[in-house]
């Protein structure tokens, strides 16, 4: 490694070592969860190093055993990464990088990569683009890195597993709180709320994620198109 890869490295790696820190947790408590439900510990690898969207990678637990649902699961995608839309708008600049270190820091753009690159002020004689490239690679790497670890320790030591599948919800409840003391308004999160509740008594538990998300849409349309 040169020394301006080695400079940026050293820079990038203080910022990421808290997000490792919950990563490999929060990825390894995936990774049980996957081999607890009979998958192979290929799998978590694979899926952590190929997807990269840990709120999907829960969801898919669900989706793997269930029926082929391929709208459902492009809808449920979709809505939990649409955030990744303004992430992207903003990182127009930044991003536009030549070679293929533009379309790994488009790939590996996740909430904390895009804060960490969005707000660092890179110190004079950084080169910026490494230091985002190093940034998005040590947080895959800690997350595909938990994954396999909770997947490998998961099957080799068998003990009960009763009530691991609260950790989606868990995952999902802390979004949702930290999303509603961060914001100003809270119209969004209670559309969406009201919206998962109507559903769920119409249309039950198994079918009302898509049914919930029309909603959500149409109702954001509309309030935005008064909005103009």
């Amino acid at each position: 490694m040169d020394s301006v890869k080695m400079k940026a490295f050293k820079t990038a790696f203080p910022y990421t070592v808290p997000i490792g820190a919950s990563f490999i947790f929060l990825g390894a408590s995936y990774g049980f969860l996957m081999v607890s439900k009979g998958f192979s510990p290929l799998y978590p690898f694979f899926m952590s190093l190929l997807i990269f969207a840990g709120s999907v990678e829960f969801v898919s637990v669900t989706m793997l055993l269930g029926s082929f649902e391929p709208v459902s699961a492009f809808l449920a995608a979709f809505m939990l990464n649409a955030r990744h839309l303004f992430y992207a708008v903003s990182m127009l600049k930044p991003y536009n990088v030549p070679g293929w270190k533009k379309l790994y820091l488009i790939f590996g753009m996740c909430d904390e990569s895009f804060a960490i690159n969005s707000m660092t002020k890179v110190p004079d004689g950084v080169d910026r683009s490494w230091f985002m490239l190093f940034v998005t690679m040590l947080n895959h790497f800690y997350w595909v890195a938990g994954a396999t670890l909770g997947a490998v320790v998961g099957s080799a030591i068998n003990f009960p597993s009763e009530g691991i599948e609260f950790v989606l919800p868990a995952l999902f409840l802390v979004i949702f709180a930290e999303q509603w003391l961060n914001a100003d308004a809270h119209g969004a999160a209670l559309t969406g709320l009201a919206a998962s509740v109507l559903c769920l008594f119409v249309f039950g538990t198994e079918n009302f994620m898509i049914p919930a998300m029309l909603v959500m849409l149409l109702v954001f349309a509309v309030i935005k198109r008064r909005a103009q």
